[in-house]
C-alpha cells in the first residue's frame, strides 16, 4: 500500500481549518499530521512533522502565509507549499510564486480541487489557476521593497511612526524616510491612500 501524502493545514479561523482538514482527510490517499491557527504555529509543525505539503492561508496571525511559505522553502525544501486564499489579486500571485509557492488556490474554487492540487504539487508539478497566472504576469511590478512593505502595511492598521519604529526598531526618522519613498513611488498623497494602493495590488 503506497504511503499517504501527510499534509499540514495553516489557517486562522478555526471553522474553515476544521472544515479544510475533514475534506481533505475524506481523501484515501491523504493525511492530515497537523494543523496551525498562525505563522509560527505552522512553521514550528513543518519541522516537527516534515509534511509533504503544507496548504496554507495568506493573512494569518503572527507570520503571513507568504513569509510562512518563504520560510518553509529555505528551512524544509522538501516540503511543498500551497496557497489557498480568497486573495484573487496578481501581486499575491507573484509575491508567492516569488516566495517558494508551488500552487495558489481561491477559496471559492470546487473543493475537489483542493485534493487535487495537493498530489499535484506533491508529484513535483506548480498548480496556479490559469486565468490569475495570466493575469499576473501582465500586471505592474511590484515596487516595493520588503521594509517599505513591513512599514506601510503598520502604517496601514493605523500605526503612528513611533509606533512602527518600535516595532522594527528602527528610529522614526527612517520610518518616515522609508513611508515617504513608499508613498512616492505609489503615486499617493499620504500613507492611507499608499497602503490603500498597495492593498488593492496585492503588495501588501
Amino acid at each position: 500500500m503506497n504511503k499517504k501524502i501527510q499534509v499540514i493545514v495553516a489557517e486562522d479561523q478555526a471553522m474553515v481549518l476544521g472544515a479544510l482538514a475533514a475534506l481533505l482527510e475524506t481523501e484515501s490517499d491523504i493525511a492530515v499530521c497537523a494543523r496551525a491557527r498562525n505563522g509560527r504555529e505552522a512553521l514550528s509543525a513543518v519541522g516537527k512533522h516534515s509534511p509533504d505539503v503544507l496548504v496554507t492561508d495568506i493573512e494569518m496571525p503572527e507570520m503571513t502565509g507568504l513569509t510562512l511559505a518563504s520560510e518553509v522553502n529555505s528551512r524544509y525544501p522538501k516540503t511543498r507549499v500551497v496557497i489557498l486564499t480568497t486573495f484573487a489579486r496578481p501581486g499575491y500571485l507573484r509575491r508567492a510564486l516569488d516566495a517558494g509557492a508551488k500552487g495558489y488556490l481561491l477559496k471559492d474554487r470546487p473543493a475537489a480541487e483542493l485534493a487535487d492540487a495537493v498530489r499535484r504539487v506533491h508529484n513535483g508539478l506548480r498548480v496556479v489557476d490559469p486565468d490569475l497566472a495570466a493575469e499576473a504576469w501582465s500586471a505592474d511590478p511590484d515596487p516595493l521593497t520588503e521594509r517599505e512593505r513591513q512599514i506601510l502595511w503598520r502604517a496601514g492598521e493605523g500605526k503612528s511612526s513611533t509606533e512602527i519604529a518600535e516595532d522594527l526598531h528602527l528610529s522614526e526618522g527612517t520610518v518616515r524616510n522609508y513611508l515617504s519613498e513608499a508613498i512616492s513611488k505609489l503615486g499617493a498623497s499620504n500613507r492611507v491612500e499608499a497602503a490603500r494602493i498597495a492593498r488593492s495590488k496585492g503588495w501588501l
